[in-house]
């Protein structure tokens, strides 16, 4: 191998830790800004408000129904197994609980996270890329606008709405599919069930739940919209931007969800 070639090859590959640093201080950065711009009233002005009404819309809306429809199928599938699985054992008693903990605390969240992220925030990530591209920032500027109040803030909240609100629509129809799947269409199990689930969601359980769902919202919008906007270390392109914004946003979803098993049970 020539010398050169040689040093230029440890050069990028010495690099690479300082690139990333860089990526995350951005992202960090980036995240700071719009917690500081989604609290202040200035951000909100007719354009942000036309374009957030319409992005909530168009990234919750269209995908509400089946979205609730397929949790609907996983949850009776998952509880069918259980159920099952738990007579063979004679631990019968236990199934119910252990389909909300493993089920709607654990996967269901993860899963309209990933969902939200395939389906609305990872392509707004890569939208910013081709409108930073196409010059439509400098166009925003131009007409004295905000291009980060205009386009990224409806973006980011419409994302941080659609996770949380599939999240939570799914919780409460896999919680109800899990009782009629166990007790079927009668109300003689109903205090067992609130029970169990009150010993289930005690306040500490609960408060680490609605934490790591807020996270999990925060962070499926933020990486890719920060990825795209900045589009660090690659060609500019909308697949580059996309493809940052899903390795770095499953890393966090991963130290998240890590986080909150080892302070649910350890």
């Amino acid at each position: 191998m020539p010398l050169t070639t040689w040093y230029r090859a440890v050069g990028h590959r010495s690099m690479a830790p300082v690139r990333w640093a860089a990526a995350w201080a951005r992202i960090t950065f980036f995240g700071s800004v719009m917690v500081v711009r989604a609290f202040s009233p200035e951000s909100y002005g007719p354009e942000t408000r036309s374009n957030l009404a319409r992005h909530v819309y168009v990234d919750t809306a269209p995908i509400l129904g089946w979205f609730t429809v397929m949790i609907a199928l996983f949850t009776l599938i998952i509880t069918r197994i259980v159920i099952v699985t738990s007579a063979s054992y004679g631990l019968s008693q236990y199934a119910l609980e252990m389909v909300i903990r493993v089920l709607v605390i654990e996967l269901i969240p993860l899963t309209a996270a990933l969902f939200v992220a395939l389906r609305c925030t990872i392509p707004s990530g890569a939208a910013l890329v081709e409108m930073r591209r196409i010059g439509h920032f400098r166009t925003l500027h131009r007409r004295r606008l905000d291009p980060i109040a205009v386009e990224v803030l409806p973006r980011l909240l419409a994302g941080i709405f659609c996770c949380i609100t599939l999240a939570a629509l799914s919780c409460v129809v896999a919680g109800t599919l899990a009782y009629l799947a166990v007790y079927g269409f009668t109300v003689a199990g109903t205090s067992a069930y609130v029970h169990m689930v009150g010993r289930v969601f005690e306040p500490m359980f609960t408060f680490i739940f609605v934490l790591k769902t807020l996270f999990f919202a925060i962070a499926v919008s933020v990486i890719p919209m920060a990825s795209g906007l900045n589009n660090i270390e690659d060609d500019g392109s909308r697949e580059s931007a996309a493809l940052q914004g899903l390795v770095r946003m499953f890393g966090v979803l991963l130290m998240l969800e890590a986080l909150s098993l080892v302070a649910n049970y350890i």
